[in-house]
């Protein structure tokens, strides 16, 4: 089963060490964020990302989306940021927003969509976020089989997957409610799931007509 560490508070130096050392070892972890447990590995791992995929059989080829710490760790995902994206930035995050937007030819495969772009968005978790300041970017599916309810609890992790993950990081029980809103930016505005931002908020920033997804 998967090795169990407390994250409701500031994380000691050595069990930072021990999720930095997870994540680069080609680990998949479970973490808490602002709605749901996530599975995370390294956006850069690809080993660690064929995993991620034989843990969520089922998705339909659907791209995992990147969760950041903080928007400097965008420029080793996008290859820019439009005007549009960085209005959305200033006003939703940290938040339940993803953001499709163009990715770096580099970028796996398996976080890439058909176009080329990339879900991104920095969570409104300031322990998840200073995490990623120190693990580099990764992944936030969520961590749950496939078509099963996603998890709330570290409890629920390890009973759903405590056998095919390494590490759990267990922050009590997460808020749940709706997930992130997803809006494509690129090549044009369309919404791609309406989630817990809803679409009159984005218009309201943009003055823009975004297309349904």
């Amino acid at each position: 089963m998967a090795t169990v560490l407390p994250f409701n508070s500031p994380p000691s130096p050595h069990i930072i060490e021990q999720m930095v050392a997870c994540v680069q070892g080609g680990g998949v972890l479970a973490v808490p964020t602002d709605s749901y447990y996530a599975l995370a590995v390294g956006a850069f791992q690809q080993v660690a990302l064929e995993r991620l995929l034989g843990i969520k059989a089922d998705r339909d080829h659907k791209p995992f989306p990147v969760l950041i710490g903080d928007i400097s760790q965008l420029d080793q995902l996008v290859d820019e940021v439009p005007e549009i994206g960085r209005k959305l930035i200033q006003k939703f995050w940290p938040g339940l927003l993803t953001l499709v937007l163009k990715a770096k030819a580099h970028v796996s495969p398996v976080l890439m969509s058909e176009l080329g772009a990339i879900g991104v968005r920095q969570p409104n978790h300031s322990l998840l976020c200073n995490l990623l300041i120190h693990t580099g970017s990764l992944t936030g599916t969520s961590a749950n089989r496939t078509g099963q309810v996603p998890a709330m609890t570290a409890e629920n992790v390890q009973h759903q997957l405590g056998s095919e993950i390494d590490l759990i990081l267990d922050g009590g029980p997460t808020s749940g409610g709706q997930p992130s809103t997803v809006l494509q930016v690129e090549p044009e505005l369309r919404l791609l799931r309406q989630g817990k931002i809803p679409l009159s908020a984005i218009q309201n920033v943009l003055g823009n007509r975004i297309l349904p997804g």
